[in-house]
């Protein structure tokens, strides 16, 4: 099986779903939805190449974590790695996975858009399906918008207490290094807030370089 491109991992977050999770951003993404909030993750470009296994064992290295999140980029562009991925993380820990995806369930079921797309669906419990629509963002739940539906797959997390759809969002910043991420699906006026803040850090250290 071939290497993951992925564009970022962190370890231990509480704003993606039930319990402490860690997550995976995939590199690249077919739809470029307006207001993306991570619009350097939509080139299909090389970023970090990650075995699988490698991958699962870094993702579950804090004892704490109990569930995985996929996202991006679009996740099913890379379904083969990722399935691999999670049967690995399973191996070492029982580990729910929550999946998005801009591809609604009924176009993956027929019409798959890359290989092994069914078989990860097969390891999914919980997939957040459908495109990004800004005017749509009520800032609720962890769908990105009122369009996008939340599937209980395995219903593994059907009655944890979380609820995906309504539920008050809430974010994470995360800085490693010169790095920064917003970890979840923040209110709408937060990624405006974020970008400002990191540009602003980054005019700063350039100038304090020169």
């Amino acid at each position: 099986m071939g290497a993951l491109n992925v564009a970022a991992t962190w370890v231990g977050t509480t704003a993606l779903g039930p319990g402490r999770r860690s997550v995976v951003w995939v590199q690249g993404c077919p739809f470029h939805c307006a207001g993306c909030m991570s619009p350097e993750w939509i080139p299909d470009v090389p970023a970090r190449s990650a075995e699988p296994a490698e991958l699962a064992t870094e993702l579950l290295a804090d004892p704490a974590i109990d569930g995985l999140t996929f996202s991006g980029g679009e996740p099913m562009r890379q379904a083969a790695g990722l399935s691999e991925l999670i049967r690995a993380a399973r191996r070492i820990r029982d580990t729910t996975l929550v999946c998005f995806s801009g591809y609604r369930l009924e176009r993956l079921r027929t019409r798959p858009p890359a290989p092994s797309v069914a078989e990860l669906l097969d390891e999914v419990d919980v997939l957040i399906d459908g495109l990004y629509v800004s005017t749509l963002d009520d800032g609720r739940g962890l769908r990105g918008s009122s369009n996008q539906r939340v599937h209980q797959l395995s219903g593994r997390l059907a009655e944890c207490g979380y609820d995906f759809s309504e539920r008050g969002r809430t974010a994470e910043i995360a800085v490693d290094g010169r790095e920064a991420l917003l970890i979840g699906v923040p209110p709408p006026a937060l990624v405006s807030v974020f970008d400002a803040a990191v540009d602003q850090v980054r005019q700063s250290h350039i100038g304090g370089r020169s």
